[in-house]
């Protein structure tokens, strides 16, 4: 039964998607909110993350798009006044910031309830020592581990247990700031890492269980005491690569009856000792040579194994979790999924499920490949089939890196090499399993030196018997549905068969080897039950469900997140699929990534949990005979299955012709040409020394751009006919099949973005979008204000003629994103986009329009009301890195993507807006007196009147010898400090390590500068170690300046401020006096703009 007086309730977010806190929790936290909104529970979500389907304002009753803090969150509880808070679902920030709110007394003064999961069984479970006591007192196996809370006491704790050591760090998720020890040295770094990391300033010293298997077990518990088991899952790595990191099974499957009966007993046991309410996910190490085990920890809340435990069980965990933070239990609830199950019934599996990471290493310079206890990954795909063999290929497909488990693209790496990589492994660990099996190395040796259980290494070998067998075979139906059986796609059998990918899918149709549809059901179709969660597989005879001709529309998702395509084409497919539906009959989704909105059961019509392949794709498109496929809101994935879906299927919106006249930088160049619209002088590359004349006709620098590309992969700007040498081959790589452009390199640029919706005669114009930063860092890195700041109204009536031409020109029906150079009054078109961009949630929540709705009726063949958006609100869009996470990547932005998210916040200014985001994205916003390092090439004149303001302002400013000097000259008041290659002190490195640095400012001198290889090499170390100890850098010259303005005018504004933040910053709209003075410096209009099409 329900608690009562619970009428209103805080849901704490998680903020921005960064490595280890990513897309999961839009899912668990919309969830959340349909099954508080059911019991007529008003809802407070406190979420910056822009891009979250739950920050919608149809889902929750009222969203505060501001830093997930203690100071704002008690401003907004003192306004809202809530019954309930519910913590569990915003990942570890959520439930730091309650730990934090209820040891401060907010809650209890403000008598709010802790829903769900209590205070003190969160921080059992967060606080290391605290844990390891707990387990302890009631009989449950640990790690031999010491508590350290500085590096004496962790050196003693490792000499006590002995090395190697495992450095596990409270407070944190994604093995954040954690490592494996195997010496003094080594120990001494991580500690120190570590403790900088923790929220409580606390690392646990724990033996290393080398070796040992890794497996999970997912669990739900109600007030009543009812638990049940939802899912357990193995890892494929052994202990010491997260599990983030690592491929997962479900169910486990190299586990004893015996060894999984004696993990859900603990698992249980640990559940009901700790008190949750709720789900939660325990972790465990398993002696491969005994039945020897240690829980390792638990995460007292939704997680990113919690969603996956979800999606591949079909149980609604974060749903029934909700409710039963309300007070219902078990048998009171019913699996919504199935309609005839109680919430009190464990899933049953009849299918195989595994999960695959995917890392984006390619796009950071000098990062380590490495992979260990802290999570680097920055998505993952689950692929489900009726064996292992079937799903393990199928997952390797989806990561959507062009390689297949058997093609390992490792030819030539010797014997030694193999090895080394199975000792040491790195993001190409499973592609060397499978090449150390072609070579020759025993699955024995195999095991010993990776961890990985035989049972798994037989499995893979199957894989590549199977090859040799089709390789040795001329085609026929046996051995094509033996392949397809184990999981090989139409396009590796073509190669191994000597055929291409279309004459292998004729042949499968002409013999009626055809993929069947099975559901996911939870109950492994022991009792009828008729459901929407699907998947494709040749492990079968039947569908299950019988296709019915209809008005029927598919949409492609966006497939796994990386950098470039995440959450915010998740917000894009889920509001075109939902406004689709008021449209036609049957919505169908096809979509691989466990971590989105767009998989849940009960978004659409239909779910194919399923590759975004062509092969895949078109299977599914036969079964279900659609009106047409809507491929533009699924980012680039989609977009590039374009050209092989448009000979046999209907693309809904703009035509393929149109797309590939865009994404084909050469043919978009000759169109802009032909439209006599400014653009920056450029050239198809055709030859390297043809690249090299133009470059030098033009004057350095010069743009290096592939086509069909998303994030700006292999972009790079060259400097100088060495760099230039060097990219071309890069992006040729990249861009194999599609042109490659190189144009003239605009320094001092600002770019400028619209984002829009056509109906191929009629435009909206959604927002003109400024960068702060100039041109040179990528749009996905860079600070983005709506209204713009710096745009003339002549300037803006030229973005706004060349979109409508461009619009006509292509005869763009549905979304697009048009990116503009201004410079000295000029307008210059640098790219165009014919697809939803990953601005749109933000443009359609600053302006209050929601262009997902005004696409899906542009590509239904709808028309829609011309004009152009009115921003309701000043908004500002900061990104959000995760270089902390991977281990020696530079920390420096550039035409290539590297931030892993988004926030925006809003206010009466630009100033407020943008100290607020900068805030909400981790950035620590210096105060009065803090130390500010400013280190600067031969830009360091351009920073002068703002290193003044800011030394004016109270802050202690510091710099490198040749910076200070400047300073000294020009009456600046500073502090030399040197660098790691001057090997005197005061050291930077000391500054930073010991945090007394708050701010770094250092923009970089680029290699094509004069400087040498040792100022290069010292300013990113400099770059590097911030980043290690958490402290917020500033690479760029323009922000630095924008930052400086609003921090001088942020102290000002605090030592007279007044007004609550629940007041300034939260509340969803700004006045209307304060808008209109505000777009009163942009444009004179404040009505909506019909955009004429010439």
């Amino acid at each position: 039964m329900k608690i009562d007086g619970i009428k209103s309730v805080v849901i704490v977010g998680s903020g921005a998607i960064k490595i280890g806190e990513a897309g999961e929790f839009d899912y668990s936290t919309s969830q959340a909110i349909k099954a508080l909104r059911e019991e007529g529970i008003r809802t407070i979500v406190v979420n910056p993350n822009i891009a979250t389907i739950h920050t919608d304002e149809k889902f929750a009753d009222k969203v505060y798009s501001v830093p997930i803090r203690i100071d704002f969150l008690e401003d907004i509880i003192a306004k809202e006044r809530p019954d309930g808070i519910l913590l569990g679902f915003g990942g570890q920030t959520a439930l730091n910031c309650g730990v934090e709110l209820a040891e401060r007394g907010i809650l209890s003064k403000y008598n709010v309830k802790v829903l769900g999961t209590g205070i003190d069984s969160i921080e059992i479970a967060d606080n290391r020592e605290l844990f390891k006591k707990t387990m302890i007192e009631h009989g449950i196996p640990v790690p031999k581990s010491r508590k350290a809370i500085d590096l004496e006491t962790a050196l003693e704790a490792a000499r006590e247990i002995g090395f190697p050591v495992m450095v596990r760090v409270a407070y944190t998720l994604g093995g954040q700031g954690s490592g494996v020890a195997f010496d003094e040295c080594t120990l001494g770094e991580i500690a120190l890492r570590g403790l900088a990391y923790s929220r409580i300033k606390q690392v646990l010293i724990e033996e290393y269980l080398e070796k040992w298997k890794e497996v999970e077990y997912e669990v739900m518990r109600d007030r009543d005491d009812n638990c049940i088991i939802i899912c357990n899952m193995e890892n494929l790595d052994p202990m010491g690569i997260h599990t983030g990191d690592s491929i997962v099974v479900a169910p486990s499957q190299t586990l004893t009856n015996r060894e999984y009966n004696i993990l859900r007993e603990t698992a249980q046991k640990v559940i009901r000792t700790l008190g949750i309410v709720g789900e939660c996910n325990i972790q465990f190490a398993l002696d491969p040579k005994s039945e020897e085990f240690r829980v390792i920890e638990v995460n007292s809340r939704l997680s990113r194994s919690s969603a996956l435990a979800s999606k591949a069980t079909g149980y609604p965990i974060a749903y029934i979790a909700a409710k039963l933070s309300l007070g219902y239990v078990l048998p009171e609830l019913s699996n919504k999924i199935t309609g005839v199950t109680s919430a009190c019934f464990e899933p049953a599996l009849d299918y195989v499920v595994v999960k695959a990471p995917r890392w984006d290493f390619q796009k950071f310079r000098k990062v380590s490949k490495g992979i260990g206890t802290q999570m680097k990954s920055v998505g993952e795909v689950m692929a489900i089939g009726r064996c292992f063999e079937e799903a393990l290929q199928k997952a390797i497909r989806m990561l959507d890196i062009g390689r297949e488990l058997t093609d390992n693209g490792l030819a030539g790496r010797s014997v030694e090499r193999i090895r080394r990589e199975l000792r040491e492994p790195t993001d190409e660990r499973i592609f060397y399993v499978s090449k150390a099996l072609k070579s020759g190395i025993s699955t024995d040796e195999i095991t010993k030196l990776s961890g990985i259980d035989r049972w798994f290494l037989d499995k893979i070998n199957n894989i590549l018997e199977m090859e040799k067998r089709i390789a040795k075979e001329k085609i026929n139906p046996s051995i094509v549905r033996s392949a397809k059986e184990f999981g090989f796609s139409d396009k590796k059998l073509g190669k191994l068969l000597g055929k291409t990918e279309a004459q292998i899918r004729d042949y499968r149709k002409a013999h009626d080897i055809l993929p069947v549809t099975k559901q996911i059901d939870t109950m492994a179709a022991e009792w009828p039950a008729a459901t929407n969660y699907l998947y494709l597989t040749y492990g079968g005879e039947v569908d299950d469900v019988a296709y019915v001709a209809g008005d029927k529309v598919v949409v492609l998702g966006s497939g796994c997140y990386r950098i470039g395509s995440s959450v915010e084409f998740d917000w894009c497919c889920v509001n075109m699929a939902t406004a689709l539906k008021k449209r036609v009959s049957e919505v169908i989704m096809i979509n691989c990534n466990p971590e989105t909105v767009s998989t849940d059961f009960d978004i659409l019509d239909k779910l194919y949990f399923e590759e975004l392949s062509l092969e895949r794709v078109s299977d599914i498109l036969d079964k279900e005979q659609p009106r047409g496929v809507v491929v533009s809101v699924g980012g680039q994935t989609a977009n590039n299955l374009v050209k092989g879906l448009s000979e046999h299927e209907t693309i809904l919106g703009t035509s393929p012709d149109s797309i590939d006249a865009a994404e084909d930088r050469s043919r978009f160049g000759q169109l802009l040409d032909r439209l006599k619209i400014e653009q920056p002088k450029w050239d198809k590359l055709r030859s390297l020394e043809d690249a090299k004349r133009f470059s030098k006709q033009i004057g350095y620098p010069v743009l290096i751009r592939p086509s069909y590309v998303l994030s700006g992969s292999a972009m790079n700007v060259a400097f100088n006919e060495a760099q230039l040498t060097g990219y071309i081959r890069e992006a040729a790589r990249v861009s194999r099949k599609n042109p490659v452009v190189i144009s003239k390199f605009l320094t001092g640029a600002r770019e400028v973005e619209v984002d829009g919706v056509s109906d191929g005669s009629r435009v909206f114009i959604g927002a003109i979008i400024e960068h702060v930063e100039n041109a040179g860092v990528h749009s996905g890195d860079a600070t983005m204000t709506i209204p713009t700041l710096s745009i003339t109204e002549t300037v803006r009536k030229k973005l706004l003629f060349y979109s409508g031409r461009i619009a006509r020109s292509l005869n763009i029906q549905g979304p697009f994103n048009i990116q503009f150079l201004v410079k000295n009054g000029q307008a210059l078109v640098i790219e165009c986009n014919l697809r939803a961009s990953r601005s749109m949630p933000f443009v359609s929540k600053t302006i209050g329009t929601n262009l997902m709705d005004l696409a899906a009726e542009a590509i239904t063949n709808g028309t829609i009301k011309p004009g152009e958006g009115i921003p309701q609100r000043i908004g500002v869009k900061a990104p959000q890195f995760s270089f902390t996470r991977l281990d020696k990547a530079d920390p420096v932005t550039g035409v290539e993507m590297v931030s892993t998210g988004e926030v925006a916040c809003f206010g009466d200014s630009f100033q407020d807006a943008f100290i607020n985001a900068l805030t909400a994205s981790n950035f620590y916003i210096p105060k009065k007196d803090d130390a500010i390092l400013i280190s600067m090439g031969e830009t360091r004149r351009g920073i002068l009147p703002y290193a003044r303001m800011l030394a004016r302002a109270g802050y202690r400013i510091f710099a490198t010898q040749h910076t200070a000097e400047e300073f000294s000259k020009n009456g600046i008041e500073c502090r030399i400090l040197y660098k790691v290659s001057e090997k005197k002190r005061p050291n930077i490195m000391d500054y930073l390590q010991n945090r007394e640095i708050r701010l770094v400012i250092n923009i970089p001198s680029h290699e094509g500068d004069p400087a040498s290889h040792r100022i290069l090499k010292d300013e990113y170390l400099i770059r590097r170690k911030a980043a290690e100890f958490g402290i917020p850098i500033v690479t760029n010259l323009e922000l630095a300046r924008a930052l400086t303005k609003a921090l001088v005018r942020n102290n000002a504004r605090q030592q007279s401020k007044t007004q609550s933040r629940a007041e300034a910053f939260v509340t969803p709209s700004i006045s209307t006096m304060a808008l209109r003075a505000r777009l009163a410096c942009s444009s004179s209009r404040t009505e909506p703009i019909p955009v004429t099409i010439p």
